[in-house]
């Protein structure tokens, strides 16, 4: 007779809070918080390590698109960018937030994905 034993793949309340705080991080310290979290965490916590890398990715992204948003001032399209990017940022970083606080994973809708 041969004994089944699961093994869980969901992952620890602190994983979920770290992650959230990976995405949360975005909104006030740009791809920073989510490089720092990543660092520390990717070699113990695969859950962690894979949030904290889109979060990462998609902060990047949103770096690249202010900048993009800077140069298109000058023929003023880039005014128009800035609140767009602004509300996407804050509405994307909380919906990321919501899903690893509650052991989801999170892919952001667009962002480039330079980590793999």
């Amino acid at each position: 007779m041969r004994m089944n034993t699961e093994v869980s793949t969901a992952p620890s309340k602190d994983d979920c809070n770290i992650a959230m705080l990976a995405h949360l991080l975005g909104i006030f310290t740009g791809f920073i918080g989510a490089l720092i979290i990543w660092l520390m965490k990717k070699d113990s916590s695969a859950f962690v390590a894979e949030q904290a890398k889109e979060a990462l990715n998609f902060q990047i992204t949103m770096a690249i698109g202010w900048v993009a948003a800077m140069i298109l001032s000058a023929v003023l399209i880039g005014a128009l960018l800035f609140p767009v990017l602004l509300v996407a940022n804050l509405v994307l970083c909380i919906l990321g937030a919501i899903a690893a606080s509650k052991g989801t994973s999170y892919r952001y809708p667009f962002a480039i994905r330079l980590l793999q």
